[in-house]
């Protein structure tokens, strides 16, 4: 979707109609933090692969009147207080296929962490909004309960994952195509299950999730299929407030998500990396950006970040830990994880950057809800123990990363990504389209983005027959994919000029879309 302007705020999503409920409320006069909640209703009806009740996320909110700064809501995955034994746990592998590239996940009732999602929807509200909730719910009931139309982009992720919403019975009841399969660009889908689920959230508030119906559905679930979901586990959920990480970058103020997530910190790390070339009054080029990509996956590990030791965190902005990538990188020569963003800004310059998952689902919808509980004990990237070596009642961390960048010369952008690993370099590649380039939001987000990760490159076409040599050369093991693709991640964002006009530009990647008020 081309690039929306004015100056009554905005929103962008990765649906057309997330993005239109949340235009809804601020239409109504809600405030940023409103729409967001109704962009993340609307968006379990019709992004019913990346964000589900049963699922989790993260919430950057900037209030405009406050002198203390962003807050970041953390109502990510849990992990359950007592494991079941590995041996009575259902756990399986599937693959995901992309086309160009493939990716193993594991589903099964043992892949469901505690769900934070109502809890987080329940805080936000109690914190930051100004409209009942039932007000805010109403977009998305009437969504599932009318229907809507399955786009190319929901169409090409059911594709994707398949051999996760084709395994369970209700799963096809609700997302099956009549010529068999499951739906297909252009058929509609309804879904009587989450309407009542959201109908009945309005009515009885958060305590359903804790321990009112819907709680006993899913301990029910987790007990029958070989799960580790206790009452304890649901009723004990938190959702943690926390203070963003805080970067300096190229005169520019970038907040993000802080630990225990690690995708906010290692797109900190390349950031630092970056500063470093323009303090050596070097423009950074390509190759470049590999070789950060390239140091941040090395500090990755040698910090502690994929085995959770303590401090490991603090390593990655210590000078003497950044030095030797920074003298690796300028010696050199010059030569889909199940996740969905919403970005909104309202007319008094609120914001709100919200970073959704539900992993891709655990294959298995919860009988009588409209909905698939998550496989976050699933995800080899949030897993860095191994699977069934998770520590107990932790929150788990994630490469998400909702951010908001305070531009030097005023003004500010909030934006954010889905994609798993490539979160953190879909999101410091746009960063720096926009800090160090001078891209306008349109450009910033269509450019080719690359990705580098065990020592592969995945090069995003189109790009010149120079650039892609150049590419390989530094990174002979690499893949060209052909044309721009949700692999390298959907960057959904707004932007608030100093003259309080807003732009925003939805990712095409990911079935972008943007609304202004």
């Amino acid at each position: 979707m081309k690039l929306a302007t004015n100056t009554g705020g905005g929103v962008a999503a990765g649906h057309e109609k997330t993005a239109e409920a949340a235009y809804t409320v601020l239409e109504a006069g809600g405030n940023a933090w409103d729409a967001a909640l109704a962009a993340m209703a609307a968006a379990c009806v019709v992004e019913p692969v990346l964000a589900s009740p049963g699922g989790g996320g993260f919430m950057l909110a900037f209030d405009s009147e406050s002198s203390t700064g962003p807050v970041l809501y953390d109502f990510f995955a849990h992990t359950p207080q007592r494991p079941r034994p590995a041996q009575e746990v259902e756990f399986f592998p599937v693959i995901a296929d992309f086309g160009t590239a493939q990716q193993e996940f594991h589903i099964g009732a043992g892949s469901v962490a505690v769900p934070g999602m109502i809890a987080g929807m329940a805080a936000i509200h109690a914190d930051l909004c100004r409209m009942p909730m039932a007000n805010i719910l109403e977009p998305a009931i009437l969504m599932a309960r009318d229907g809507y139309e399955i786009n190319d982009f929901q169409s090409y992720l059911f594709s994707v994952v398949s051999s996760i919403y084709n395994r369970c019975p209700e799963s096809l009841s609700c997302f099956g195509s009549p010529d068999g399969g499951l739906v297909q660009s252009g058929e509609r889908v309804c879904n009587v299950g989450m309407a009542d689920t959201f109908q009945a959230l309005a009515s009885e508030g958060p305590g359903l999730f804790q321990n009112g119906d819907i709680a006993q559905k899913i301990v029910a679930f987790s007990n029958n299929h070989g799960g580790h979901l206790s009452p304890e586990d649901l009723s004990g959920y938190d959702v943690v407030r926390r203070t963003p990480l805080h970067v300096v970058y190229g005169g520019a103020n970038l907040y993000t998500n802080p630990p225990p997530s690690t995708g906010g910190v290692l797109v900190g790390f390349g950031l630092h990396l970056l500063e470093a070339l323009q303090r050596e009054n070097r423009t950074a080029t390509m190759v470049d950006l590999v070789r950060v990509m390239e140091a941040t996956n090395h500090a990755r590990l040698k910090s502690g970040l994929r085995t959770l030791e303590p401090n490991s965190y603090a390593k990655l902005a210590d000078d003497s830990f950044l030095a030797p990538y920074k003298e690796h990188i300028l010696t050199h020569p010059r030569s889909f994880r199940g996740t969905t963003h919403i970005s909104v800004i309202d007319r008094t310059g609120n914001a709100a950057s919200v970073t959704l998952s539900n992993g891709e689902g655990c294959g298995h919808m919860l009988p009588g809800t409209g909905f698939m509980l998550n496989n976050m004990l699933g995800e080899e990237d949030i897993n860095p123990r191994g699977f069934h070596n998770w520590p107990p009642g932790t929150r788990m961390c994630s490469m998400m990363a909702p951010s908001l960048i305070s531009h030097a010369g005023g003004g500010m952008t909030v934006l954010g990504s889905g994609g798993s690993n490539r979160i953190r370099t879909a999101i410091l590649q746009v960063v720096r389209n926009l800090v160090d380039l001078g891209m306008d939001l349109d450009d910033a987000i269509e450019a080719p983005r690359i990705h580098c990760e065990n020592n592969h490159l995945s090069i995003e076409g189109p790009i010149s027959d120079s650039d892609q040599n150049l590419l390989s050369d530094i990174c002979p093991d690499s893949t060209l994919w052909p044309e721009r693709n949700m692999f390298f991640g959907g960057v959904h964002a707004v932007t608030r000029t100093s003259g309080r006009a807003h732009n925003a530009k939805g990712d095409p990647r990911r079935g972008g879309a943007a609304r202004l008020i």
